[in-house]
């Protein structure tokens, strides 16, 4: 069956990195577009990247400049290198999978992995 699991999260100082994994099974990785988002309870899910399967990259005004998206085809997984970590990234991190898409849009995502925290603290 499809599935996604993320991996990398965890506790960082402000100022910081993180690189996240989303890794795929069960599906045609490569014709999929990858989103990853963001949610801190309380607030809706934001998408913070989406690289899709044509290998476009798009991102949060929140984040640009920042993180980077990336994907590997042959090892069926996503990534998300996120630098310079502030307070404000503290969130658990999800990526998301939608087939053949120009926009990783939340509403539509076809698969989703269970998450990964992500807290930025001193």
């Amino acid at each position: 069956h499809a599935q996604l699991v993320e991996s990398g999260g965890g506790l960082v100082q402000p100022g910081g990195s993180l690189r996240l994994a989303c890794t795929a099974s069960g599906f045609g990785f490569a014709e999929y577009s990858i989103g990853w988002f963001r949610q801190v309870p309380g607030k809706r899910r934001e998408e913070v990247a989406c690289i899709t399967y044509e290998t476009t990259s798009y991102y949060a005004a929140s984040v640009k400049g920042r993180y980077t998206i990336s994907r590997d085809n042959a090892k069926s997984t996503a990534y998300l290198q996120m630098n310079s970590l502030g307070p404000e990234d503290t969130a658990v991190y999800y990526c998301g999978a939608i087939i053949k898409a120009r926009a990783c849009v939340d509403t539509s995502i076809d698969y989703w992995g269970k998450g990964t925290p992500g807290t930025v603290s001193s």
